[in-house]
């Protein structure tokens, strides 16, 4: 066994970037951790220039953000790191709650077959940066370690910013910003931006410990256990024999005291027993909050990740809703740096994401609110709700150790174009594609592997298109912002000049009420823009129109 060592990256000198008057560079994004280096890779797939500025020199210490949603991995997909990072983590799709020592209640993640990534894995954040950093730099992005941003100037047409680094100061320009710099974010203090919200009183206490342990690869909660009477514990399995133990505190609990190894060990070895032989590898005392900034967007400026939103850790909603700003964010941004679309298409991200981190604070305060009741009466109710789970169904409803994330459905995004047919099912205009086994020139594939490229057409068919059905979708290929087509079928199908996947289990199908005909427009980040029961090129367009942020009547 052995601690995590943290790798150096090298200082590069700023000599290139210096310059009277400033150079302007077309992306700046502030902050190499998860959510500004996503944005990065995304910014590099685009065929854009980026430049990241980082102030530190390595990647996160300590594991923080272990547990990486399905809709994370999804999006990790199609940056390209996925596959490392499940390789690396570890999968599970069961959770367990237990009252004292007895379970009362347990959940799947993924209860139904037919798709490609688990609920979650279980991967130190790290690791994470370690494989985004890698990926950003074999794809062309310039990363500058040990550049910090001391001050930031909002203009009408670009951003003028301040960075200090070991050989001097300089000033530089970008048409656009994207601050992902942290929960305490220098850069929203420094702009004087707001952010509100509930910070909440009680503190838990993060213990990263190697141990080799057979606990299952699942997530177990307690509360009131007898190794730590009255208060509530998180169990999670990480890679490398890492395993992250939360132990709540309370409200008066003295944080420099609690982290003295003399104080935690005997909480460990009292949920562990005093054989089983364990590392400490990392500790930390942390409360939380549930707060975000009003607005994301400021002009040239945008905020993203946790700089734009905190939740508490319960339901892991932090870095997940970070990954999906940032994939929200680089398809609209990359229309407007490309002329494809007015920059009021940006004011979209700032509402699809303001919805989603109200959604996620919502959730997050009704996890906290049940594991840290505030009153007798309210863990009085909580207590009796545990008590009645374990017999009673209906009670397990109301148990909440931290609802887990999920991605948000944009149902009211302006974006969308509204059902004029009846479907039946989950994928309505604003919705998160559902990936589905399909085969593709007769090999095993997976739908959302096949999505996510730029906006996209698929078209439902039980036989290959005729001669207008093909010249309408030869001709989208062809429009100011191309729009690619699938050709989705039951039977394998030859259809030159269009990529073809065979539904042969019949899960797309099922999940997308699907009929022959059946037509679905999809957004870069995988969401479903509108859906028809037949293809109609001029309901195209008007979508299309809607979906760039353009005026339009609703097809």
């Amino acid at each position: 066994m052995g601690a995590y060592v943290n790798p150096i990256y090298p200082y590069k000198s700023p000599a290139d970037l210096m310059s009277t008057p400033p150079q302007r560079k077309p992306l700046i994004v502030i902050g190499a951790g998860p959510v500004g280096l996503a944005a990065a890779i995304d910014a590099r797939l685009q065929g854009l220039d980026v430049l990241v500025l980082d102030d530190d020199k390595t990647v996160s210490v300590g594991s923080r953000a272990v547990c990486y949603a399905k809709r994370s991995l999804e999006i990790l997909d199609r940056l390209g790191i996925a596959d490392a990072a499940c390789g690396l983590g570890v999968s599970w799709n069961i959770g367990r709650t237990f009252l004292e020592e007895d379970e009362v209640y347990q959940f799947n993640l993924v209860p139904d077959a037919g798709h490609k990534r688990p609920g979650m894995i279980n991967l130190q954040q790290y690791h994470v940066e370690e494989m985004l950093i890698a990926r950003a730099l074999e794809l062309g992005a310039d990363i500058r370690w040990q550049h910090k941003v001391t001050a930031v100037e909002r203009h009408d047409g670009h951003a003028t910013l301040t960075v200090e680094t070991p050989e001097g100061t300089f000033d530089i320009e970008a048409d656009w910003l994207v601050v992902a710099d942290g929960a305490r974010s220098p850069i929203r203090r420094h702009l004087g931006l707001d952010i509100e919200g509930r910070v909440f009183q009680d503190r838990f206490l993060i213990a990263d410990v190697i141990m080799k342990a057979d606990y299952p690869a699942e997530r177990w909660f307690w509360f009131d256990p007898p190794f730590h009477p009255n208060q509530s514990v998180l169990l999670h399995k990480q890679s490398n024999n890492v395993w992250r133990i939360d132990f709540q505190l309370g409200w008066d609990a003295d944080p420099e005291e609690e982290k003295k190894p003399e104080k935690v060990i005997p909480r460990l070895k009292a949920m562990l027993g005093d054989d089983r032989p364990f590392e400490l590898e990392w500790v930390s005392i942390y409360t939380f909050q549930c707060r975000r900034m009003t607005d994301f967007r400021h002009g040239r400026v945008l905020f993203a990740g946790d700089a734009a939103h905190q939740v508490s850790p319960f339901g892991a909603r932090g870095a997940n809703s970070g990954f999906q700003d940032a994939d929200d964010l680089m398809w609209k941004l990359g229309l407007v740096i490309k002329g494809q679309a007015s920059e009021k298409l940006l004011d979209t991200y700032a509402m699809d994401r303001e919805f989603a981190a109200d959604e996620n604070i919502m959730n997050s305060t009704r996890s906290t609110d049940f594991i840290t009741p505030k009153s007798r009466t309210s863990k009085t109710f909580r207590n009796q709700v545990l008590a009645l789970a374990k017999h009673h169904p209906f009670a397990r409803k109301l148990v909440n150790s931290g609802r887990l994330s999920m991605p948000s459905f944009l149902t009211d995004s302006v974006l969308n174009t509204p059902d004029a047919e009846v479907f039946n099912g989950n994928m309505v205009p604003g919705a998160p594609m559902d990936d589905a086994p399909v085969q593709m020139n007769g090999q095993d594939a997976w739908l959302l592997d096949q999505v996510g490229k730029g906006f996209q057409l698929m078209l439902f068919v039980d036989a290959a298109p005729d001669a207008p059905t093909l010249a309408t979708l030869q001709g989208l290929k062809r429009g100011a912002v191309p729009l690619d087509s699938l050709i989705v079928s039951r039977q394998a199908l030859q259809v030159p000049g269009f990529q073809v996947l065979v539904d042969a289990q019949g899960w797309m199908a099922k999940r997308y009420d699907a009929q022959p005909g059946t037509t679905y427009l999809l957004r870069p980040d995988q969401h479903v823009l509108a859906r028809w029961r037949s293809l109609d090129s001029a309901r195209l367009q008007t979508a299309m129109a809607r979906a760039l942020g353009q005026v339009g009547e609703q097809a």
